[in-house]
């Protein structure tokens, strides 16, 4: 079944976006994407060959850096999804690569949406990391909370997405628009890939399993799978109710946890950390190694290290009656996806 509201979904080339497109598609929506280059069309085949594409997916260039760039992108649609923003703990100029791009981006969006005049209702992805930089013991975050913490100094990448969020809500203050805003705000967005660059999620796993983590420490991720994102993109869009921010998050799993369910699964013969850090005085330690990184990952570690993520996601199921995905099903999923695509080797 098709429907006659185009949606147009920026940064649909990367790992949540392409999941935005598919997702859309397979619900019968006409698509307008948004890519940084189109000079090599074979390069987005992973998403040109998607069921319905051929018929109902258009790509369009558009910059997050440049005013106007995303005029054409959605002039005449009806719903816009805003998911494209840079992804990058460690960075040389956190100014330039993170927070400009990521703000600019997000304005550039709003001002061609307002423009347009036709469009019903933005969905900005945002992030976990515009709710908190660092787990604070014993609390439990909800879509009340906002990231005071984070600077170009400690954590940018998640002051970039604080930035971003903000200037999106102050545009919403500031500006008499045909529509209003949803922003969804998921933590470690984990799955299996559409194309064969590896995001910087699922990275984790792949460094868990090839020798990059020199040690194993006291770490945890709240997880939630790329196509539950996807599904509550839509759900956000279609539903009339649907206001203000949604925290997106099913589980919080240590490292331990997933060590020991790939273990279990069969995916024994990898190079996982050996040397244990994991008690309090190993986290001190890992947290006095922390300085000899970059200063993005630096800071990540010590506002991490040793600390347990809490949340509440009942927001997603009392709106939308959604309910997760099975985790472990998840993860398992998603590390035999990496080997399919080269990133792990095979499981024997």
């Amino acid at each position: 079944m098709t429907t006659s509201y185009t949606i147009t979904v920026t940064g649909a080339s990367g790992f949540i976006g392409a999941h935005l497109v598919k997702e859309l598609l397979a619900h019968g929506y006409h698509v307008r994407g948004t890519v940084r280059n189109l000079s090599d069309p074979d390069k987005y085949a992973y998403l040109t060959s998607l069921p319905g594409a051929s018929k109902r997916l258009e790509l369009v260039t558009g910059q997050l850096g440049i005013e106007g760039s995303y005029d054409e992108a959605v002039a005449g649609v009806d719903y816009v999804m805003h998911a494209a923003s840079p992804y990058m703990l460690d960075v040389k100029d956190p100014q330039r690569d993170l927070v400009a791009p990521a703000v600019q981006g997000t304005k550039n969006v709003l001002r061609a949406c307002k423009k347009a005049s036709t469009i019903k209702r933005v969905i900005v992805t945002s992030s976990m990391a515009a709710i908190t930089d660092e787990p604070v013991p014993g609390k439990i975050h909800n879509e009340a909370d906002w990231n005071e913490k984070s600077s170009l100094t400690r954590n940018p990448y998640y002051y970039s997405k604080v930035l971003a969020e903000k200037a999106a809500w102050a545009f919403m203050e500031e500006n008499d628009t045909s529509f209003d805003l949803v922003v969804l705000n998921p933590y470690v967005v984990i799955g299996p890939a559409l194309n064969p660059t590896l995001n910087g999620s699922n990275f984790n796993f792949q460094a868990l399993m090839t020798g990059r983590f020199p040690a194993l420490v006291d770490m945890s991720y709240g997880y939630v799978d790329v196509r539950d994102v996807a599904v509550l993109h839509r759900l956000a869009m279609e539903t009339p109710h649907a206001s203000g921010r949604y925290l997106i998050a099913h589980e919080t799993r240590t490292i331990i946890e997933v060590l020991k369910l790939l273990k279990a699964n069969g995916y024994t013969k990898y190079r996982y950390p050996k040397l244990p850090l994991t008690s309090k005085f190993g986290t001190v330690l890992a947290k006095l190694f922390s300085y000899t990184e970059n200063q993005g990952i630096g800071s990540f570690l010590r506002t991490h290290l040793g600390k347990k993520m809490l949340f509440d996601n009942s927001k997603t199921k009392k709106d939308f009656g959604f309910e997760y995905r099975d985790m472990d099903q998840t993860i398992l999923e998603t590390v035999a996806d990496m080997a399919e695509w080269g990133h792990i080797p095979a499981k024997t």
